[in-house]
């Protein structure tokens, strides 16, 4: 029974003393490297906490006139046994206390670790998270990011499109059926004036490029690498519109799967040309750029079934090795890779 008692006196006495170690650890609300550490940056600024901002403000223009490192002065007065090292750090002292009762947010999670000392763990979350955080909404600064990527990109497309035309324009296909265009108008007519009207040839001659560049913009269905821009494919406007097109592919998915899986519709044009497209691994715009023939004959062979394509890449393959077997360069080549290719030893003659 006295042994008991005995134990039962020591437990006591140790919850006695963790409580009072508890009790001191909470009643110490500052922490060291936290606002002002050890010291209450009321007490830095010789303030009460019921202190509005006007008096923090005029406190501190007090306080650091006179701490300044700039207007410190050995054998001030009013600095009497202060150095040059120590006002400067009651200066950056004086500072944070300003900075963190300026501020309405600082100032709130500052009084609430003055009220809640026992909540350490979350005191060390809001001072670290409110001094590591960006300055600038990540926000604006993604939408800035994405808005100089949109326009960039925008005006390189209209570049790139404009060395286009100028390169179709020199196409006899694109060039022939413009011209065709334009003598159907009479627009090359009018350059061919005769008389005292009459111009020299090369300005005669640029008005006619001019006139077939603005055909094969303008007149001609050019899709594929060479189509026109479209303000709606640039990154901006394609964030923007990424729900309608998850909608709109979504209602495309399961319109595929119900008429063609479900119902066993036969496939439209347009649905075998995306099936080949797929098989073949091209993007929308480089399977436009193809020939209408080509397409014929894809259509033709059947392509959309995959053991039909299966057939027409083996002969591809086929017929891709017969070419650069009797391409001439492709023989150098291999003669050079036989011969002199990497990997042989050579050795300086003595």
């Amino acid at each position: 029974m006295a042994a008991l008692t005995v134990r039962t006196q020591r437990c006591v006495l140790l919850t006695g003393i963790l409580i009072l170690v508890v009790l001191i650890q909470s009643a110490t609300a500052l922490i060291e490297g936290l606002y002002c550490g050890t010291e209450s940056c009321y007490n830095v600024l010789r303030l009460q906490r019921d202190a509005t901002k006007k008096e923090i403000a005029h406190a501190y223009r007090q306080l650091a006139r006179k701490y300044h490192p700039d207007k410190f002065r050995v054998g001030d007065p009013n600095l009497v046994g202060e150095t040059a090292e120590s006002a400067q750090q009651k200066f950056l002292l004086i500072t944070t206390a300003y900075e963190t009762l300026r501020d309405e947010e600082s100032r709130k999670d500052y009084d609430y670790m003055l009220d809640h000392p026992e909540q350490i763990y979350s005191h060390y979350y809001s001072y670290y998270k409110r001094r590591l955080a960006p300055k600038v909404d990540v926000r604006l600064v993604i939408l800035g990011t994405v808005c100089i990527i949109s326009v960039f990109q925008y005006y390189s497309w209209w570049r790139s499109y404009n060395e286009a035309i100028s390169y179709l324009a020199t196409v006899p296909k694109y060039r022939i059926q413009a011209t065709e265009i334009a003598k159907q108008q009479g627009l090359l007519t009018r350059t061919k004036e005769k008389g005292k009207n009459k111009r020299p040839k090369e300005a005669i001659r640029e008005e006619e490029e001019e006139i077939i560049r603005d055909i094969i913009k303008n007149k001609i269905d050019i899709k594929g690498g060479y189509q026109k821009p479209n303000i709606s494919d640039i990154l901006l406007c394609k964030i923007i519109l990424s729900p309608y097109y998850l909608c709109m592919y979504m209602i495309w998915y399961f319109s595929w799967i119900y008429r063609f899986t479900i119902c066993r519709e036969d496939y439209g044009d347009e649905e075998k040309f995306y099936i080949i497209r797929k098989y073949m691994q091209m993007s929308q715009a480089q399977f436009d750029s193809l020939d209408e023939h080509m397409k014929e004959t894809f259509l033709d062979r059947q392509l959309w079934i995959k053991e039909n394509y299966e057939v027409y890449k083996q002969e591809q393959e086929e017929e891709m090795k017969m070419k650069m077997a009797t391409d001439s360069r492709w023989k150098r080549y291999r003669r050079w890779m036989k011969n002199e290719g990497p990997g042989r030893l050579t050795f300086a003659e003595d």
